[in-house]
Order: structure tokens, then sequence, then C-alpha cells
């Protein structure tokens, strides 16, 4: 009886899976991703560190949503905003929460640049309230909440503007911005390729401030490059492109005060590289890496944004080349964990706020390759 029971249900699924197969496949099912196979996309760990949140889309049908799960139980606690394209919210493929978790920002219309960079239609959603405002009409580029969440930043050709979220006016940061010769607030195809970043601005603890790169690509030689799209006859994309050997951008730091609208220009005596700059707790002390061509010297600085001057906190140095990382931890008076290879292998060092090496954290025949988080209460990496 068991055995009958058994191969009528194996039967069963044998004429289902025939079936299925027999289904046609269209190729608008297979762009459209509704075959691909899903994930946890965009995780998102929650600040009461009970629960995190990810993306839950589904691009065949144009849905897409942010839930939040708990750790301890894997269940689902909550659905904090989903797509409604007959309302308000439309279909979103990213997001990022502002630092109190009350505002989302949400990607729409995504169009990808190059390696990491992208534009889009972005949207700011009031988890308080349920509006929804629209940062700007195009398609702008690196949108960031500032820390008390009443600003957005972004870059639009190549300039920086920034969206008051209460009042919703828009105050153009930079002028100067213009295609293959002038960029403000993002990286050149350079640094994105080489150094792995795209944003090139960062806001400062107390929102007061924002610190940017300008990037003078203008004596850089342009590349013309064919693009095979819809059309007949491919486009001809030009972008300025270094050669081994030819002209660089030329970097500049530049600092913008939102209270009284002033913009000035940092003096780190003509730099030739800015792979990373980073603000720390105290809100008028920012942190610049500098790189030589040959990138074999790299120099961390302190720029004092009150008085626009700057410290040199430490230097490396490497025969043959020094690794750009993002290993830098403030800690909250400021002193910092800095990533070196100076004693052959990968390891952990702790400085005070002033550069002064107090001691070597790890040592061994081994490499630290991340440090992803600090724990304050317990001195813990």
């Amino acid at each position: 009886m068991k055995l009958h029971s058994f191969l009528f249900v194996l039967a069963i699924s044998l004429f289902s899976q025939a079936t299925a197969q027999q289904k046609a496949i269209s190729l608008e099912e297979l762009w459209s991703g509704g075959y691909a196979t899903t994930s946890l996309e965009e995780l998102r760990s929650m600040k009461n560190g009970k629960e995190y949140t990810v993306l839950e889309r589904d691009p065949a049908s144009r849905t897409s949503a942010i839930a939040s799960y708990s750790y301890e139980t894997l269940e689902k606690t909550a659905t904090l905003v989903s797509a409604n394209p007959a309302g308000s919210v439309p279909y979103f493929t990213s997001y990022a929460f502002s630092d109190d978790e009350n505002r989302i920002l949400l990607a729409t219309d995504e169009n990808r640049l190059f390696r990491h960079s992208r534009q889009a239609i972005y949207y700011v959603f009031d988890r308080r309230t349920g509006e929804i405002t629209r940062i700007s009409p195009a398609h702008i580029r690196e949108p960031s909440f500032s820390p008390d969440g009443n600003y957005v930043a972004y870059v639009f050709e190549n300039n920086i503007y920034l969206l008051d979220l209460g009042s919703g006016e828009t105050r153009q940061l930079t002028l100067d911005g213009r295609e293959n010769n002038i960029i403000n607030g993002v990286t050149d195809w350079v640094y994105e390729e080489e150094f792995s970043f795209v944003r090139a601005f960062e806001w400062n603890a107390d929102s007061s401030k924002i610190a940017f790169l300008r990037f003078d690509e203008s004596g850089v030689p342009q590349y013309a490059m064919d693009v095979y799209g819809t059309a007949l006859y491919p486009a001809q994309m030009l972008f300025k492109y270094p050669k081994a050997g030819e002209a660089n951008s030329v970097v500049s730091l530049h600092l913008y005060d939102l209270p009284t609208g002033r913009l000035e220009e940092v003096p780190l005596e003509h730099p030739y590289y800015i792979p990373r700059i980073q603000w720390m707790h105290h809100p008028n002390h920012l942190s610049v890496q500098t790189l030589n061509r040959h990138q074999d010297r790299l120099q961390l600085y302190r720029v004092d944004a009150s008085k626009n001057s700057v410290k040199v906190l430490l230097e490396e140095r490497d025969p043959a080349y020094v690794d750009v990382t993002d290993v830098l931890t403030f800690l909250p008076d400021d002193r910092f964990i800095w990533l070196s290879e100076r004693d052959g292998r990968d390891h952990l060092y702790l400085y005070g706020s002033d550069g002064t090496l107090m001691r070597q954290l790890t040592t061994g025949t081994w490499d630290v390759t991340s440090c992803y988080g600090y724990d304050a209460a317990r001195e813990r990496l």
C-alpha cells in the first residue's frame, strides 16, 4: 500500500515537472529578471541592534519594499515602505537610511555609468508622516543625508547641490562644474577605477560643513569610445582618460560652511592624489590622505576647518607602493586606529589624536584584512 502511494506521488511529480518544462520562456521574462536568483538584497542592520532590513523586490512585476526582520527569530517584524505605482511611492531599487532612521532615501530609474558610479531619480520617504519628496526632477548622483537628517547633498552636472528637507529649497554650492573639464563632489574615472570610490564629499559631525574634492581634468587627454545601444549606429562617448605617463586631473580639497555660505580651498601643498577624506568626531577636524604620483609616500593630515590649517599626523613610505585602505577608525576622543604593513604584515596601530603612536594593537605572521567596527563600551575591535 505504501509502495503504491509512493509511486502515485512520484508520477504526479514527474508529470508536473514535465508540464513546467514545456512552458514557453519569453525574452521579456529573461531580461526583466523573472528567472533571477533570490538573495538578501541590501541588508542593513538597524540601530536598535535587534533587527535588520532587506530590500524585497520583483523586477518582473515592478514591486519593491523594505522589510525589517528580527535577528533572534528571523521573523518579519514590519514593512517600512512599499512601492505603490498607482500612488506616490514608485518602484525603487536601492535605499539608505538617515542617521536617526526616520527618513529613507529611495533610488528609482537607476542608470549605471562606470564600474561603481550611477545616476538615478531619488526620493526621500518620511516614516513619521508617510510623505515622499522628490529630490530633483533630473537624474542625480550620490545623494547623502546630513547627520541631523535635515538636508540632502547631491551632485548634478558636476556641481554640488543642497536640498533643505524642511523648507524644500535647493541651494547650489558650486558653480564651475562642466563636463570633461571640472568635477565637484564626485570622482573622475581614475579615482573610481583605481581608488574604488565615487562620492567625493563628506558631511561633518554637526551638519554644518561639507568637505569635497574638486577635479580639474581640463589637461587630461580625451578618449573616444563607441557605445552600442538600440540605435542602428553606435554613439560616441567622449571622456577624459589618462594613459601611462599622461597628465592626471589636478585635485584640490575644499570646505563649504552652511551657516555662512563660505567656500574655501584647503592648503594641502598641491597633492598629486587625495584618495580618502573622512571627518573626525570633532566637527572642525577632517582627516585627509594624500599620495605622490609614484604612490610610495602616503601622508595623513588633520585639517582644522575653523582655521583652515593643516597638520601632518603620520607618514607611510614603501620602496614599492603604499596601499590605500578604508581601515581608519576614529575613537570617541579622536584617537585613531590605523592599518599599516610597516613590520612586513598588515596590522593595526593606535595613535593619539595628535598623531603620536601609542602602541601596536595586533602582531603575528598573519594579516588584518578588514576592521568591521569598534565597541566603545568594552573597547573591543
